[in-house]
């Protein structure tokens, strides 16, 4: 694929900047440029463009225009002004999305997006072609940290694109594989029936890296484990994204594909906002984007190194404002530094999404990561999924190991789970597998009810 890598390189990016006026490498020059800059000139930066974008919000978009008398109070100091504004909850911005939309903005010149809906209604939203650039310059300095260039080949285990016919679909494979020097391989389809066939697809392409998500990579992973079988080819890097990253999914990665693990954090409604560095540290694109984090349930911001619910602020996207979007994931900044060369911050935790978080009968929240934690410890299980319907009503599905199987360790995870939860109901059942959900993706830790329902009285 070294053909194909260098005519995406020397041509076809070209073209793009002259054609479609693409920028997403000069964007990424200057991301390059203010990875090497002091903590204070970054911070200065990003204030600057917080600033400029908040002045454009309240003169321009409808949601915010209330606050405009309050913005000419605070304008000198934009970090204050910003937690005048309310949270941007994911149900709230679906409800009104047409008052994020800026003055004299046409939606049919912008690039409608959605999320995945892993957890219910997909939210639409737009951005404009700049924003969408530098969340692709963001991406491609993150990889170049690990000696990966723009063109070279990828395997991608993906979801497939299920919304597309037949036409659509080929069209959407010819464009991976000959624009962009990836090949798919459908997350679906991960089958130990079809390992070899899928093996030699991923040996004949000869990938630079693979990319995926973090539970269809380590699947795959397992699988080659069980069987004793490699890859036999030499990967730059196995990029995780789009999931949580477990430190045994690390550990099975590594041994499997004889290569480092990279963490990409980003969302399709938050872009790309951190990347692992070579030191194992997740810096944050403080250029794009200015974050905050809360506590889940007061919603007050929490100390560094506290883990909280996630707001994002996108600071390049006027188009479609989104001042404190709630994202959905829960992480802990840091206010330490990276032996690295890079200086944008870090993020101490990256610890999932606030629905994979449970609310206990006490009122407290107990991370999904609780009960992976348990499970990793008894042999007698493969993998599971834990749902909490109501505040004392949850599921349990658990695919046994066949020849490591004990009744008692099914005794000792649910003592687990009503040691944190309180005395609640827990229907178990046993199934093959775990299915993906519609996106592709595999949710282990799943919460469907408010987070504050079960909070005592005052």
């Amino acid at each position: 694929m070294t053909v194909t890598g260098f005519w995406i390189r020397q041509v076809q990016w070209p073209l793009m900047e002259v054609i479609k006026e693409n920028r997403t490498r000069p964007y990424m020059q200057e991301l390059k440029f203010a990875q090497h800059l002091s903590k204070d000139m970054l911070e200065w930066r990003q204030r600057e463009k917080l600033a400029k974008l908040l002045n454009h919000a309240v003169h321009n978009v409808a949601a915010y225009e209330p606050y405009r008398s309050t913005w000419r109070e605070y304008r000198e100091a934009p970090e204050r002004f910003v937690q005048k504004l309310p949270l941007l909850d994911k149900t709230h911005f679906r409800r009104n999305a047409e008052q994020y939309l800026s003055k004299n903005i046409r939606p049919d010149r912008l690039i409608a997006n959605r999320t995945g809906g892993s957890t219910g209604e997909p939210t639409r939203f737009y951005l404009d072609r700049p924003t969408v650039e530098r969340y692709e310059a963001a991406r491609w300095l993150g990889l170049s940290w690990h000696g990966i260039r723009i063109g070279d080949p990828c395997v991608m285990l993906w979801g497939s694109p299920l919304e597309l016919n037949q036409q659509q679909a080929r069209t959407y494979r010819f464009k991976e594989r000959w624009l962009k020097n990836r090949l798919l391989l459908s997350a679906y389809e991960l089958d130990e029936r079809k390992l070899d066939t899928q093996l030699k697809l991923i040996r004949r392409f000869r990938p630079a890296y693979l990319y995926g998500y973090a539970s269809a990579l380590y699947t795959l992973s397992q699988m080659m484990l069980a069987r004793g079988v490699t890859l036999g080819i030499s990967l730059k890097a196995v990029v995780s994204t789009a999931e949580s990253l477990h430190e045994h999914q690390r550990r099975a990665m590594e041994a499997a594909f004889a290569a480092p693990v990279v963490n990409e954090y980003g969302a399709r409604d938050g872009g790309i906002i951190a990347y692992q560095c070579q030191a194992g540290n997740m810096h944050a694109f403080s250029e794009n984007s200015y974050l905050e984090v809360v506590d889940p349930l007061t919603r007050i911001p929490v100390f560094p190194g506290v883990p909280g619910a996630l707001l994002v602020t996108d600071l390049h996207n006027t188009s479609m404002p989104r001042l404190r979007y709630q994202l959905g994931d829960v992480v802990a900044l840091s206010g330490k530094s990276c032996p690295c060369p890079v200086s944008f911050p870090l993020l101490q935790t990256i610890d999932g999404r606030e629905d994979d978080m449970f609310i206990s009968q006490n009122g407290q929240y107990v991370h999904g990561h609780y009960f992976n934690h348990i499970v990793r410890n008894l042999d007698s299980f493969r993998t599971f999924q834990i749902v909490q319907h109501e505040p004392q009503r949850l599921s349990l599905r658990l695919v046994k190991e066949p020849e490591r199987f004990l009744p008692a360790d099914e005794a000792r995870l649910l003592a687990g789970i009503r040691s944190a939860l309180g005395e609640v109901s827990v229907q178990v059942s046993y199934v093959e597998h775990i299915p993906p959900s519609s996106s592709g993706k595999v949710r282990y830790a799943i919460r469907e009810c408010p987070l504050t329902s079960a909070l005592p009285p005052e």
